[in-house]
């Protein structure tokens, strides 16, 4: 090598070296206060602020009520189900309220949570590729039987107003709206992942069962939004991951009826301890655990799609945390 490209090479890479960690100018933590749940519901209803989750803009950035594994799917990009560290990490939560050094962009807020995390946690982690198990959304014997969408998704325009009873959310994927309702125990919401589809979930207790409404939505994104239910019915993270492998590019409608036990059952057959239910069969037997319940398996609604779901193996990146203290230092 030259002796010039080679004095070039090395004060590259010297200069990547010598480059600062982003950080915010200024951040407080703190353990987050017991949610009144009226007060959540009612500011809900009424489309106001809620004090749960994360909201960033270039200036400054706010993340209310969130654990540690919640925390690092922001900071890291990762999904609950990647991450591998002590179960205690779900436990505590805490309200983090950063300021941005000016010139900053919202994109910045990632890498400085980052820094944050591992100066205030002492977190060290590292990455690793691990064949898991999964549930598999493949294409049935008689072919897919979607229905492809009329309209195309649009991305979430972040200065258009709220509309009523509608939230600002900000995910670990980007920008995302959404609307929660509660009619006595009837819960329902929909969430607007921009060029992701909308997905909604109406939870009908009297019926024991979910009714799930997918609109522009891709298959992989339905599989994520799927994942994501089953983790918060089961409480936790360790929930078997549902990744689409049909192969099928596009936007589809569909409507769902899943029975609320099954979809419990599911949970709990990933290794979730859910207080109140008993162990069921394999969640792609096709047999719902409570027979009172309404609506169908998951894998029976599948099916009505010409779809099916088989336990498969298959790469999944692990966030490992090698280390992480229970409490920050001091602000």
């Amino acid at each position: 090598m030259h002796t010039p490209l080679r004095i070039c090479l090395a004060l590259a890479a010297a200069s990547l070296m010598a480059q600062p960690k982003l950080q915010f100018e200024v951040a407080t933590i703190k353990p987050s206060a017991p949610i009144d749940q009226a007060k959540m519901m009612a500011a809900m209803q009424a489309g106001g602020k809620v004090p749960i989750g994360a909201t960033i803009t270039a200036t400054r950035a706010e993340y209310y009520y969130l654990d540690l594994r919640t925390l690092l799917t922001y900071a890291y990009g990762v999904k609950p189900f990647q991450i591998t560290g002590p179960d205690w990490m779900s436990g505590t939560r805490f309200d983090i309220v950063a300021k941005l050094p000016e010139g900053s962009a919202k994109a910045d807020a990632a890498k400085m949570l980052q820094s944050l995390l591992e100066d205030r946690f002492k977190l060290v982690t590292h990455r690793t590729t691990e064949e898991h198990p999964v549930l598999a959304i493949v294409v049935g014997k008689g072919g897919a039987k979607l229905k492809p969408s009329a309209e195309k998704p649009v991305p979430i325009d972040e200065e258009a107003p709220l509309k009523p009873g509608e939230m600002k959310l900000d995910g670990p994927d980007g920008p995302m709206r959404g609307k929660v309702n509660v009619d006595g125990a009837n819960i329902s919401s929909i969430i607007d992942m921009g060029l992701k589809g909308k997905m909604a979930y109406k939870l009908n207790p009297a019926a024991k069962s979910i009714r799930i409404d997918f609109s522009m939505t891709t298959l992989s994104g339905f599989a994520d939004m799927t994942t994501q239910l089953l983790t918060q019915l089961g409480g936790g993270a360790g929930t078997r991951r549902i990744v689409d492998m049909t192969g099928i590019e596009g936007n589809y409608d569909a409507s769902l009826e899943i029975s609320l036990a099954d979809m419990m059952a599911m949970a709990k057959s990933a290794g979730i301890d859910i207080p109140g239910t008993a162990q069921s069969a394999s969640p792609s037997a096709g047999v719902a655990s409570d027979p009172g319940a309404g609506g169908s398996t998951l894998p029976e609604a599948l099916q009505s799609m010409g779809l099916k779901l088989e336990p498969r193996k298959a790469p999944v990146e692990q966030f490992i945390v090698d280390h992480i203290e229970k409490a920050p230092s001091e602000n």
